[in-house]
């Protein structure tokens, strides 16, 4: 029974030169229904707002067959908010993904570690101490995520990195950088204040080409680099011996992926605010419908955009457009599997 599941769930696709590559054919399914879906959820989003187009006519647009006035809705207004939106999201089910298989724990995600509250730190440091504008801001956040980044790994750093260790480490971070950016709200004026609380709440609102092209780069640098290594990680998820005895580098490639998860969540971050809880979501989601062993990285890509760019859609057909960022609809809904993934596992005796 078991072998036959197996066949019917993977497959074996011969090359040239024999080469023979194993196919899992569910989450390839997978995989392209949540591609279908998010397109599917980021072309009704275009077409929501004070002025509504239809699908259609959105379609039209995007091929360049719409009228002077839609094209400047769609192609300057809405086509790059919902590019950053998938782009982040997308970010951030990967980065998420990268830590939950390198911690082998499904709460280890950045989130959870303190790399979001790092990169508002940064965030608020130019915003209240220095007055910055956008893009210092959006500098800042990239080195507050990196640098509490470096801090986890060395204080977790004990003749390697392990799961454990690293979340603890993580939540304690958290604590810290939680409590700094409390203090600077207090050292912020009104102004300040006001502009870092909306920053701090992750939104997309506003978002223009400026955001779209840094984080489309940095993405199209990391994914490949990223999935060129999943054979290592998924090896690394037997433990560091085995992966030794098969050849894997063990610290090497986790250094390797945990600057890029470190650097996906961090530009993430300084792109649209610290959005909540869609790192932690999106690797748990892809893993229960690809139902497969591994870290899962391209279903939680995959997720991670679907996911953003829906809840971008609920914050705006339900409120209203612009009423309710969208880190507020990640946040609420996060909060409720977090506590639904707590209670399992508790009940697993895992945690």
């Amino acid at each position: 029974m078991k072998s036959a599941r197996a066949s019917r769930t993977n497959s074996a696709v011969r090359g040239p030169g024999g080469l023979s590559v194993r196919l899992d054919v569910r989450a390839l399914t997978v995989v392209v229904l949540l591609l279908l879906a998010a397109l599917a959820a980021s072309v009704v989003l275009i077409g929501t707002g004070d002025f509504p187009i239809p699908a259609g006519d959105v379609l039209k647009t995007l091929l360049g067959d719409g009228n002077a006035g839609q094209e400047f809705i769609v192609n300057e207004l809405r086509l790059p908010r919902v590019l950053v939106g998938l782009l982040v999201g997308a970010s951030l089910g990967l980065g998420g993904a990268l830590f939950q298989a390198l911690s082998r724990n499904p709460l280890g995600s950045p989130d959870i570690l303190g790399l979001g509250q790092g990169a508002t730190a940064g965030a608020l440091v130019m915003i209240v101490l220095f007055s910055g504008d956008a893009g210092q801001v959006t500098v800042g956040a990239l080195v507050g995520g990196l640098a509490t980044g470096l801090a986890i790994y060395l204080l977790a750093w004990n003749r390697g990195v392990h799961g454990y260790r690293l979340v603890l480490v993580g939540i304690g971070m958290s604590a810290i950088m939680t409590a700094v950016n409390g203090y600077l709200l207090t050292k912020a004026d009104l102004v300040d204040a006001a502009r870092s609380v909306v920053w701090m709440t992750g939104s997309l609102s506003g978002r223009d080409w400026a955001q779209v092209w840094p984080l489309l780069a940095l993405c199209a640098v990391l994914v490949p680099l990223v999935l060129a290594n999943g054979r290592g990680l998924r090896m690394m998820e037997m433990g560091d011996d085995v992966s030794y005895a098969l050849g894997v580098r063990v610290e090497r490639v986790r250094l390797l992926l945990m600057l890029s998860a470190v650097l996906l969540t961090a530009a993430a971050t300084a792109a649209a605010g610290p959005v909540s809880f869609v790192a932690l979501t999106a690797p748990q989601l892809a893993r229960r419908l690809t139902r497969s062993p591994g870290p899962n990285l391209l279903p939680s890509l995959c997720m991670g955009a679907a996911l953003l760019v829906t809840a971008d859609w609920i914050s705006q057909r339900v409120f209203g457009a612009d009423q309710l960022p969208v880190g507020v609809v990640t946040g609420v809904l996060g909060g409720v599997y977090l506590l639904w993934l707590l209670v399992t596992e508790r009940k697993a005796g895992r945690i």
